[in-house]
């Protein structure tokens, strides 16, 4: 149990950490906040308020990586290096290809909800 609280708090400071330092999670804890309500209004039942909630925590989950993978390549190389610049574009990708999935998600709930699908 000590560990599980031991991971909960550090866990909870990286969350912290990255919410006051970085606009994109920002941005995205907002996004999460604003859909948990909204969701409740839009989804068509509960599987389709678990998938758009979902897939909005993926996202964020796959952006706090993204962020620690730049923050890690800045550290070990601060000057600008070809090959771990791409390495962050990879990254960067990966949550590009979860904004895609999220707004396939939140449409397709949408368009179910009014009947259009």
């Amino acid at each position: 149990m000590k560990r599980l609280i031991s991971a909960t708090i550090h866990s909870l400071r990286g969350l912290r950490h990255t919410i006051a330092n970085e606009t994109a999670v920002r941005q995205e804890m907002i996004t999460l906040g604003v859909a948990i309500l909204l969701g409740l209004f839009l989804a068509s039942g509960p599987a389709w308020y678990v998938a758009m909630i979902g897939v909005l925590l993926v996202l964020l989950a796959v952006e706090l990586l993204n962020t620690a993978i730049e923050r890690l390549s800045d550290h070990v190389t601060p000057e600008h290096h070809a090959e771990i610049g791409i390495i962050k574009d990879a990254a960067s990708a990966a949550v590009f290809c979860l904004l895609l999935l999220s707004l396939l998600v939140w449409v397709v709930a949408i368009l179910v909800r009014f009947g259009l699908l």
